[in-house]
């Protein structure tokens, strides 16, 4: 491989310049107009600083509305779903890892299985499954509601839950199983002459074995969990089930928006999911790269 060139190397600065930018210039905007009232965001828009600052969009937000703050204090009209965004954070939160949990259970089984037994009717049910997924998912909504509603499944966490883990399972089964089968099968023959039954060695050996994998793959599956609006927004209309991109969505109303509540709760939404990513980022590095292409 040739080395890049004085000038080449300028122009890749530049570009990793311009990717980080494009990354946390929106960041940059969302604490800036999370920390002033919303007449001060108004009344100057290309002002980049504001002349105040304030951190009562935060105290609205985790006191649940009780306490307002100077900028609230004369605001006559607060959402019902931003006075019960405890709820939604601990909705999320379940959902998230429960999403997760299952989906790593579920999706190391079935790639294990095939990159051990190399069956070819499971591999064209995967290739299947993963073509399925570039179905837009707005086209299965409505077909998703009505099952839903027969099952009784509607204005619960649980109707969430199980959706969004049949939606990411294929995508947790592409990543895992070239991981699994790059994993020396000889390792598991050895534990099972020892005495380990089948499962046994999956268990014990091939698993902690795929640990990279496995924080790479919960990493992604955690966050798309945590971010997705349109599955929660579809089967909850009760703010006691909600979410917060639910709750955000239900901040843009017809008459008024509370663009500042919007990026205070965006600001608190993030910091779970950079905290797991710079938990994980060794093993989400590793696993996308062993786990992301296969030979």
């Amino acid at each position: 491989m040739l080395a890049p060139t004085p000038f080449g190397r300028v122009l890749l600065h530049l570009a990793n310049l311009l990717v980080i930018a494009f990354l946390l210039l929106p960041i940059a905007a969302v604490t800036l107009g999370s920390l002033q009232a919303e007449k001060t965001l108004q009344a100057d828009t290309r002002a980049l600083l504001p002349p105040e600052w304030t951190l009562d969009n935060f105290r609205v937000i985790l006191s649940g509305g009780e306490q307002r703050g100077a900028i609230f204090e004369q605001v006559t009209y607060l959402p019902d779903n931003v006075k019960k965004i405890r709820y939604a954070f601990t909705n999320s939160t379940v959902i998230a890892l429960s999403v997760t949990f299952a989906t790593l259970a579920m999706g190391s089984l079935s790639a294990w299985t095939i990159a051990r037994l190399g069956y070819r009717w499971t591999r064209w049910l995967v290739n299947a499954s993963l073509l399925a997924r570039f179905v837009p998912v707005i086209t299965l909504m409505i077909p998703l509601y009505v099952a839903f509603r027969h099952l009784g499944l509607l204005n619960s966490v649980v109707g969430v839950i199980i959706a969004l883990t049949g939606f990411l399972l294929p995508y947790a089964i592409l990543i895992l199983a070239p991981y699994f089968d790059q994993i020396p099968k000889e390792l598991e023959d050895a534990a099972r002459i020892d005495g380990c039954s089948r499962f046994g060695a999956f268990l014990r050996v091939s698993l902690p074995l795929a640990a990279p994998a496995l924080a790479s793959c919960g990493a992604l599956v955690f966050i798309i969990s945590w971010n997705e609006l349109l599955i929660p927004l579809i089967l909850v209309n009760k703010a006691e089930f909600m979410t917060v991109p639910v709750v955000i969505n239900s901040l843009v109303g017809d008459v008024h928006v509370f663009f500042n509540l919007m990026m205070a709760i965006c600001l608190l939404a993030l910091l779970p999911s950079v905290i797991l990513v710079l938990l994980l980022q060794k093993f989400v590095v590793a696993g996308l790269q062993v786990g992301g292409v296969k030979g």
